[in-house]
């Protein structure tokens, strides 16, 4: 699996900038409404010194990192829920990622017009949000008047449905988002709510855009601050980012870069928090498969088991799963060679059972 997050926000906030920051494919910046048609995708190879590590140490033919997909989603305006702007088309395209990172402006700038003309970060959050619970209400609505008539046939499961889509129709009316619904134990009501596939039950973070001077004060910022207070409140992480600094890093050769940061008063790029925060949002870790003929990041969720884990690579590794042997990547680094690791005795035997750990370098024996 990769992490796929849909980049959303009113027009002119600085989401194609950061789109651009973040990802080979460059989508149209320019200083009007809805000039990014159709959702830009870019894949991003996901930062991590553990990998570049290991690709020091073993020198494979192939590298293959972890990736992030990033979906920059046309700038939402008011009435989106129905339409309004392409609305409908943006909406549906959320559905379909992993997580949402919600971009709001916290700059002025006379030179960038704002949608609504005045530069107010908790209002334009409460405009994205509200968009989003109605199109959620609409889909509940129309899943509700569907279960009441076919539960008058004696349908146990629509009658569930019935009691899932009234309770999420009262909380998205009253404005709150379908993620605080809990369906318990259920696993009936749990499907039910799968299949919705209700974007406010979607993880959100906060993307603060700010200008290169704000960077220094961040912490302090005034607009941030109403962010950040507000993003407390509904348990919602925040990063703050310069998009303009972003896209200007990714300009520059790789080697250029961190001189480029130190003078900008950065340890790393943007980039790098937001994929952090994506991730730890996710609860996804990294294990690698590492020898001669490639290197590879393997993405999979925190609590994984190892026959799960080969799974990812091939059906038939966990199918057929014996054993796992495992090397922590540190120990495949400082040793230097799978022999000089196990004749220091550490390499793990792992069975079935074996949770899998962040940074594992892991082998599998198995036979189908």
């Amino acid at each position: 699996m990769s992490l796929s997050v849909g980049i959303v926000g009113l027009p002119n906030v600085g989401k194609s900038t950061l789109f651009n920051a973040l990802s080979s494919k460059q989508a149209e910046a320019a200083n009007y409404a809805f000039c990014t048609i159709e959702p830009n995708v870019g894949i991003v190879p996901v930062p991590d010194d553990r990998f570049d590590a290991l690709v020091r140490v073993v020198r494979p033919d192939k590298t293959v990192p972890a990736t992030v997909e990033f979906v920059d989603i046309a700038g939402l305006v008011r009435g989106a829920s129905k339409g309004e702007g392409k609305g409908n088309a943006f909406l549906a395209n959320i559905r379909e990622c992993d997580a949402i990172a919600h971009v709001v402006r916290c700059f002025e700038d006379e030179n960038v017009v704002h949608v609504d003309n005045r530069v107010d970060p908790l209002a334009d959050i409460e405009t994205i949000e509200t968009e989003l619970a109605l199109k959620d209400l609409d889909t509940v609505q129309k899943r509700l008047d569907k279960a009441r008539r076919a539960s008058k046939g004696g349908s146990g499961l629509e009658k569930k449905a019935v009691d899932v889509a009234e309770a999420l129709e009262k909380l998205l009316d009253a404005g709150s988002p379908a993620r605080l619904y809990d369906p318990g134990d259920d696993e009936d009501k749990q499907h039910i709510v799968r299949d919705l596939a209700l974007i406010t039950r979607q993880p959100l973070f906060y993307v603060c855009n700010v200008k290169e001077e704000q960077l220094a004060s961040a912490a302090t910022d005034p607009l941030v601050a109403r962010v950040r207070a507000h993003a407390e409140k509904v348990g919602a992480p925040v990063v703050v980012i310069c998009a303009k600094i972003e896209a200007e890093i990714m300009q520059l050769a790789p080697e250029d870069r961190a001189d480029f940061l130190a003078s900008a008063g950065l340890d790393e790029p943007g980039l790098n928090a937001v994929i952090r925060t994506g991730y730890r949002m996710l609860d996804l870790i990294t294990y690698f498969t590492a020898g001669k003929v490639e290197v590879r990041a393997w993405t999979i969720k925190r609590g994984t088991r190892a026959p799960q884990a080969a799974g990812k690579i091939h059906t038939d590794f966990e199918r057929g799963f014996i054993r796992a042997e495992v090397i922590f990547w540190e120990d495949r680094v400082s040793f230097g060679t799978e022999a000089a690791v196990k004749a220091a005795g550490k390499l793990g035997i792992e069975g079935k059972e074996y949770v899998v750990r962040d940074g594992d370098v892991m082998h599998f024996r198995f036979n189908v």
